[in-house]
């Protein structure tokens, strides 16, 4: 069932009346993308318990905005069963957001063991948690867009394409995706929803950009780290092409998917792409010229062969056309957007300006986008 101008104007508004005083389990929230929803959820007014390790990269976005400020924290570690039963059980959720992770290509190369123990059983672990909290009405669980079987297409995948993954970090999303379909099936069947009141879906979002990620070999953060040291940033593969998008966008996706997993229930319990409109699936070097331009002559950027073994996907594209049809959802920033605003966040970082305040000002700017 599509969603109509009406509809949309509903649901958009409907989000105000919603998470006001909403109970939030969101695990990752020390993270990039779970600091930056942890900051949302927070201004829509929800209460919110996070779970995650320590932050993983000095400087992070956790520290430097504050995101800790004003939610419950716990630093625990998802194979620590009993933290995370305990944690789940103080929480009394309604809702569930799954984004902690192991998140990185290169790093599932060098800790496959590791990679695997986060990603899958860290699924496990949260979700048997989940089976054993009531009150739990909605949960998405974010793995990624590397969690499809990739054949180099140049059309999107549908959330209904095969699994798989060359890579251990992009097999271990897949498995994450298999892991949620058996427990939906096994412990929260929809045919069921009125007796367990559960309703379980997986997002798998494109390449995310924004202020405050450090994240090692990744495009971004590695450009704005060779600015801070003055250097020339070292580029892999400029002609991979990946969905770029800003960190709101698949955020705006989740907040969405959540708020009607709790009112409609089972029937958007499944998998669901959040990514950037087709133009927007882009070259690496097309990127890093436009954020080069956008921030001036102290970025610099540079080429060099490739290690042998480490394997990457020429292309990735998703499409999204059933996003927005049925949850309403569309991207509201394209490519130049998003990065002059990762530019202007990286710029009041080097300025010492208020970066919570920065983001919640970010955050307030796109709301007022959808609204408009």
């Amino acid at each position: 069932m599509g969603v109509g101008a009406s509809a949309l104007e509903e649901l958009v508004s409907g989000a105000a009346a919603f998470w006001p005083g909403r109970r939030v389990f969101l695990t990752g929230h020390t993270g990039f993308k779970g600091g930056w929803l942890a900051l949302w959820l927070r201004r829509l007014g929800a209460i919110v318990h996070g779970y995650a390790l320590a932050p993983p990269t000095e400087p992070n976005l956790f520290s430097l905005a504050r995101v800790g400020e004003g939610l419950h924290s716990v630093i625990a570690d998802l194979d620590d069963c009993a933290a995370l039963r305990r944690a789940v059980e103080q929480a009394r959720p309604e809702v569930v957001f799954h984004l902690a992770a192991q998140a990185l290509v290169h790093e599932g190369y060098e800790d496959p063991a590791a990679t695997y123990r986060t990603n899958v059983l860290g699924t496990v672990h949260l979700l048997d948690a989940v089976r054993h909290c009531p009150g739990v009405r909605a949960v998405v669980n974010v793995t990624s867009d590397k969690c499809y079987e990739n054949r180099e297409w140049e059309w999107g995948y549908r959330e209904n394409d095969r699994l798989g993954g060359y890579d251990p970090y992009s097999s271990s999303k897949a498995c994450a995706e298999l892991v949620t379909d058996s427990f939906r099936n096994a412990f929260f069947p929809p045919a069921r929803h009125a007796e367990h009141g559960v309703a379980l879906a997986s997002a798998r979002a494109g390449n995310v950009i924004g202020g405050g990620d450090w994240g090692r070999d990744r495009l971004l953060p590695d450009v704005f780290r060779a600015i801070d040291a003055g250097a020339s940033a070292l580029i892999r593969r400029p002609q991979a092409v990946r969905p770029w998008q800003h960190v709101l966008e698949p955020l705006q996706g989740y907040l969405l998917l959540a708020q009607r997993l709790v009112e409609q229930g089972a029937a958007f319990g499944e998998g669901w792409n959040f990514g950037p409109p087709a133009e927007d699936a882009q070259p690496v070097r097309e990127v890093v010229e436009r954020l080069v331009r956008a921030w001036g002559a102290e970025a610099r950027w540079h080429c060099e062969p490739i290690a042998a073994g480490a394997h990457e996907a020429g292309q990735l594209r998703l499409d999204c056309a059933k996003a927005r049809a049925r949850l309403g959802w569309q991207p509201r920033l394209r490519l130049e957007q998003a990065l002059d605003w990762t530019v202007a966040w990286h710029r009041a970082r080097r300025r010492d300006e208020d970066l919570r305040a920065e983001s919640l000002r970010q955050i307030a700017a796109y709301e007022a986008q959808g609204a408009a």
